[in-house]
């Protein structure tokens, strides 16, 4: 899609980010949920009663 405005640069045309912030921002989340579930799954593994032998 050609922009007709001479005062944009490439990468606010695409709005592009050149220190790649939501890069950045979906790393940090998707590491951030799997910690949270690793926290739940330890809970629930030391919650649960032994098992008889």
């Amino acid at each position: 899609m050609p922009t007709y405005d001479p005062h944009k640069t490439t990468n606010e045309v695409r709005q592009g980010n050149r220190r790649l912030m939501n890069m950045r921002v979906l790393v940090i989340s998707i590491v951030a949920v799997v910690v949270l579930f690793g926290l739940i799954y330890i809970a629930f593994a030391l919650n649960t009663p032994p098992t008889a032998q």
